[in-house]
């Protein structure tokens, strides 16, 4: 059995994009080069279903390009090299407790528990419509498949955990927070108010300023609450991707949020 950790760009999202792009299509060879209209408003439609159509042609290259580069299965497999890259900075002690906040299939968390076989995690998400096919039976399944035991998979909310202070010796997060709406920097300070004194985290996500804000103002707080070390590194210069993937792919502010409290 193969763990089946699907793509971060939906196959329902690119169907539906090539869907729009097949109906403009149809929409401008019937209006717009056939003789139902004619006239002006035949000069319009002609116009605005021609607009349409190389938007949502564009629009449909973006999502295919988004799928082959996240597929687990192609050639490039960026989903793996940026799971593996983040899964290498969690370290945890021997019997230590790790947290993984939108764990999605159970990537990242795998990854984590396959380096630290004598600790134990908890991986939580929402599981929520947007990812449909993302869903707790199917972590654990990927669990299974990959031989792994010491992890566990719950329902949870990112914004307000279920957990005490100080619960967890590492946690970690990856293209998560950017897709939550409100103050993100917020919902990365609460996922930090469960790790322990002297515990390590990894976060990983498009830390743009208009989805954050100022992070490096937000590195210097972290400093400022006591963390002993905290760090913003730039994933999108041959870290996890190139510098024209990000631009293509629109993850420009990617970068590893990472550090110990």
């Amino acid at each position: 059995m193969k763990p089946n950790y699907k793509n971060w760009m939906p196959k329902g999202m690119v169907f539906s994009g090539l869907a729009v792009f097949a109906v403009f299509l149809i929409l401008f060879i019937v209006f717009g080069l056939t003789g139902i209209v004619s006239g002006t408003p035949k000069k319009v439609l002609f116009i605005v279903f021609l607009v349409g159509t190389v938007l949502s042609l564009c629009l449909s290259i973006w999502l295919i390009f988004m799928y082959r580069m996240f597929s687990y299965n192609g050639s490039r497999k960026m989903s793996k090299q940026i799971i593996e890259g983040v899964a290498d900075y969690v370290k945890l002690p021997e019997g230590g407790k790790g947290l993984d906040v939108g764990c999605g299939s159970g990537a990242l968390i795998i990854a984590c528990a396959k380096r630290n076989p004598s600790a134990s995690f908890i991986g939580i998400d929402r599981w929520g419509k947007e990812y449909a096919s993302y869903n707790k039976p199917l972590c654990e399944k990927n669990a299974e498949a990959e031989g792994v035991s010491n992890v566990s998979f719950q329902r949870g909310d990112a914004t307000k955990l279920e957990f005490p202070d100080e619960t967890f010796d590492a946690v970690m997060s990856n293209y998560v927070y950017h897709n939550i709406p409100g103050d993100r920097q917020k919902i990365i300070l609460e996922t930090l108010r469960v790790l322990k004194k002297g515990g390590t985290f990894a976060i990983h996500d498009i830390f743009s300023k208009h989805k954050y804000g100022d992070m490096q103002a937000f590195v210097q707080k972290l400093y400022d609450m006591g963390f002993e070390s905290a760090e913003l590194i730039d994933t999108t210069n041959g870290m996890f991707m190139s510098k024209s993937e990000a631009a293509w792919m629109e993850l420009s502010g990617s970068a590893l949020l990472i550090g110990k409290k």
